[in-house]
């Protein structure tokens, strides 16, 4: 059997034995929209829009940036 090639890029079973403790961050997002006393009023209204709405937007931004972190975070150098 061949050595394994250094310059390849990972595998898919390479990339899933990742256990990099930034993960745990991904949690963020998900655990945030759950909690019911974040969105569970009118006020403050933000640009007339109810609190449920503008922070269903603020939710989305939540996730896209801690992923972005999380990404960075744990990319490994060199792999391109």
């Amino acid at each position: 059997m061949a050595a394994p090639d250094p310059e390849a890029p990972p595998t898919a079973s390479a990339r899933a034995k990742d256990k990099s403790p930034w993960n745990w961050l991904l949690f963020i997002p998900i655990v945030v929209p759950l909690v019911p006393a974040f969105f569970n009023g009118d006020s403050p209204r933000l640009f007339g829009f109810p609190r449920f709405y503008w922070l269903q937007l603020a939710y989305i931004i939540l996730g896209v940036t801690t992923t972005t972190v999380v990404y960075q975070l744990t990319k490994r150098r060199g792999d391109r």
